[in-house]
This record gives structure tokens, C-alpha cells and sequence, in this order.
């Protein structure tokens, strides 16, 4: 939104301090830009012949198709609450968390594909795919440039979501990868059979601007995942070989492509078997922090009435064995029915049960220590207490890492 209204008030100021003359002649500039890509649209939907009498290529709908989806959910983002890149902005979205994903949400790892962690992320991203895409659907078709593209996408969410289970994925850099994969073998395999469905050598020039960019962004942030794209760009070179091996002079069959589609659906599933049912720890871990305060505060109001005398020693002590004991056993419980914990949560259970022994251990002491009357078993209490608050400090610290983010493979 900031960016959009940047943009409004840089076009106001300028318009501000332009003269009569000049505003009039940027929007005749504006008018005709306008016109002239009315025509050129017109022009390749109705396949008229440009100037020179070259036919207009025909129109890549399902390119087209994607780009707008991806700026539809966008736009639909600046207008919802959350900021950018925050992990709950995007899963809300759509993306990927392994917790989500593997508990009946697989439509994730579709879904991820479309999800953008910010203006320059999307720009970078529809860079890469405009050009790459156009090309290549012309050269397999729609069918088949869409199958490969949805199935390279999910494969790469896939890997993501098996190396790394916390973490949260978006972005198509995977779908594009396995474009650039198809693009690659069809173009070769044209080549070498002499197939008039191959890329000119003057258009695959065009590629470059868009490609760079694209592989520029996605190398300086640092959130590609190497593996994931290196998966989408093996799905979508062998797709592209396969389909390629029985089109000569033709697109690919419908009924092949299919076939690979299938056969792809089924490669995702037997690896996403294994990891469903992912536990997610982090109501639990929310739980064991929200009960240092809510034990807290109830011990808290008995002490004042101890301290009025309207309670004695034993009631005091009653409040923790009936009230406060249970509240702990029970967050305990709740730990220990935990299954299928990812291994980057693992150490966030173990401390969240390590704050309950401990502090489980300072009530009993406190317990016994009021209905004893015993100074030495009080401040032995205090000394675990001490101990319990020092694990719970660090885990409200680690707390976070719950969210793993990765924007982008």
C-alpha cells in the first residue's frame, strides 16, 4: 500500500509542477501508449500480421491466466491485515507450514506458488515468468506448459516441506524453475530432431533480461533452496523430454501430457505420505508460557488473603496441591501426547517439559513447606522457581523460531 501511494503522490507533484503544455503533452504520450497496446492486443488475439507481414504469435492464456492470478491474491493481500513476510500473513494466505500442510491442508503445496512475500519478490517473480512462460507455452501449449508448472511448483514445496518442516514456503521460483526446465529440453530435443517446435535463436535472446533478474533476485536474498529447484528443474526437463520424444512436428498430445501429470501426482504423494500428520507444537508451547502467569497471579491473591489472615498456612497450601499443581500436570500431559514433533521443535518441547518439572518441583517444596512450617524447605523452593523462570526466559526467547521463515526455494 505505501508503495501505491508513493506512486500517487510522485504523479501528483509532478503533475503539480509541470506547465499547461507539458501536462497536456504526457497524457497525449499517455493516450497514445494506451492505444498502441490496444492494438498490439487486438492484434495477437485476432492473429493479424504486424507491418512487415509476420503473423502475431498466438496468445499465451495460460501464462496470462497465472500472472493474473498472482497479482489478483496479491493486490487482495495489500488490502487485508498483516505485514509482508510475516509468517502468519502468508499461511494465511495460502503457504506452506509443514504443521498446516501435512494435517489435511496438502492444497498448500499448490497454493504457496501464489504467494507473494512483497512487491519486489512478485516483480522479480513475474519477470522471470512472463517471458519464460509466453515462449514456452507456444512451443508445448497450454496444457502442458499449465500441468508442468503446477506439478514443478508442488514438487518444490514438497522438498521444502520435507527438509525443512517449520518452515513457511511461497513464491513460484519452483513452477518457474521447472518451466525453465521444459523450455530447456523442448528447445534441445527440437534442435537435434530438426522439429519446427523450437525456440528461434532471436527470441531465446529475449529471455535474458527476464531470466537475470529473476535468477539475480532469487541468488542475492539468499531464500533459494537449492534442492527444491534442482528437483523442478529435473520434474520439468523430463517432462519436457518425454512430451518432446513424441512431438516432431507437433505439440505434445493431451493425452500424454496427462499421463505425466498423473504420474507426477503419484511421485508426490508416496513422499508426502511419510510426512503427514506433523504435530504443531506451538498452541502447547503457548499453553506452558500462559501458565507462569496464570498460577502466578493465582498464588498472588491467596498470599494477600494469608497475609489479612483470612486464610491460614494449610488453605495457602491447598490452593497450590487443588488449583495450581493440576494446571501443571495437565500442560504436562498435553507434551507427552504430542506425536511426529519436527525436529526443530523438538528442543522447544524439551523446554517447555523441563520448566514444568522444575516449577512443579518449586510448588510441591512451597506446598511443604507451609504446612511444615519449614524456612530451609521455603527457600529451596525459591531455588527452583529461580531455575523454572530461567528455562521458561529462554523459552519465550526461542519461542519464535516456530516460525521458520523461507520465502522462496
Amino acid at each position: 500500500m505505501s508503495l501505491v501511494l508513493f506512486v500517487l503522490m510522485f504523479t501528483g507533484l509532478l503533475f503539480y509542477f509541470l506547465t499547461a503544455e507539458e501536462r497536456a503533452k504526457v497524457l497525449r504520450m499517455g493516450r497514445a501508449l494506451c492505444q498502441r497496446a490496444m492494438t498490439e492486443a487486438v492484434r495477437r488475439w485476432t492473429r493479424q500480421p504486424d507491418e512487415a507481414g509476420q503473423p502475431a504469435p498466438p496468445l499465451a492464456f495460460a501464462t496470462w491466466f497465472i500472472v493474473i492470478v498472482n497479482v489478483c491474491v496479491f493486490v487482495r493481500m495489500l488490502s487485508g491485515a498483516g505485514a509482508f513476510g510475516d509468517p502468519e500473513t502468508l499461511v494465511s494466505w495460502g503457504g506452506s507450514f509443514g504443521p498446516r500442510t501435512t494435517n489435511g491442508e496438502w492444497w498448500r503445496l499448490v497454493t504457496a506458488t501464489f504467494v507473494h512475500a512483497g512487491p519486489i519478490h512478485l516483480l522479480a517473480m513475474l519477470a522471470g515468468l512472463i517471458q519464460i512462460g509466453c515462449i514456452t507455452e507456444r512451443l508445448v501449449g497450454s496444457f502442458a506448459f499449465a500441468s508442468i508448472y503446477l506439478a514443478a511448483g508442488t514438487l518444490a514445496n514438497l522438498v521444502c516441506l520435507s527438509k525443512s518442516p517449520v518452515s513457511v514456503t511461497s513464491g513460484p521460483s519452483g513452477a518457474i524453475f521447472g518451466v525453465c526446465g521444459l523450455l530447456m529440453a523442448t528447445s534441445i530435443w527440437g534442435l537435434l530432431r530438426g522439429s519446427p517446435v523450437r525456440i528461434p535463436w532471436r527470441t531465446a535472446k529475449r529471455l535474458t533480461p527476464g531470466v537475470a533478474l529473476f535468477v539475480l533476485y532469487t541468488a542475492a536474498t539468499g531464500r533459494l533452496d537449492r534442492a527444491a529447484a534442482a528437483a523442478a528443474l529435473a520434474g520439468g526437463t523430463i517432462s519436457g523430454l518425454l512430451m518432446a520424444k513424441a512431438a516432431r512436428d507437433h505439440k505434445p498430445a493431451a493425452r500424454r501430457v496427462a499421463v505425466l501429470a498423473a504420474d507426477t501426482a503419484a511421485l508426490v504423494v508416496l513422499f508426502a505420505v511419510p510426512l503427514r500428520g506433523m504435530a504443531d507444537v506451538r498452541p502447547e508451547i503457548r499453553h506452558v508460557i500462559a501458565i507462569e502467569d496464570s498460577t502466578s497471579r493465582t498464588y498472588d491473591a491467596a498470599v494477600v488473603r494469608f497475609t489479612n489472615g483470612a486464610i491460614r498456612a494449610v488453605a495457602l497450601a491447598q490452593v497450590i496441591d487443588q488449583t495450581i499443581v493440576p494446571q501443571l500436570r495437565a500442560a504436562r500431559a498435553e507434551l507427552d501426547a504430542l506425536e511426529r514433533v519436527p525436529r526443530e521443535h523438538q528442543p522447544l518441547v524439551a523446554g517447555a517439559g523441563e520448566y514444568l518439572r522444575l516449577r512443579g518441583e518449586s510448588w510441591r517444596l512451597r506446598s511443604e513447606a507451609l504446612r511444615k512450617g519449614r524456612a530451609p524447605l521455603l527457600k529451596e523452593a525459591d531455588r527452583k522457581e529461580w531455575e523454572a523462570r530461567d528455562v521458561l526466559s529462554n523459552l519465550r526467547e526461542t519461542k519464535g523460531d516456530a516460525w521458520s521463515l523461507e520465502l522462496d526455494r
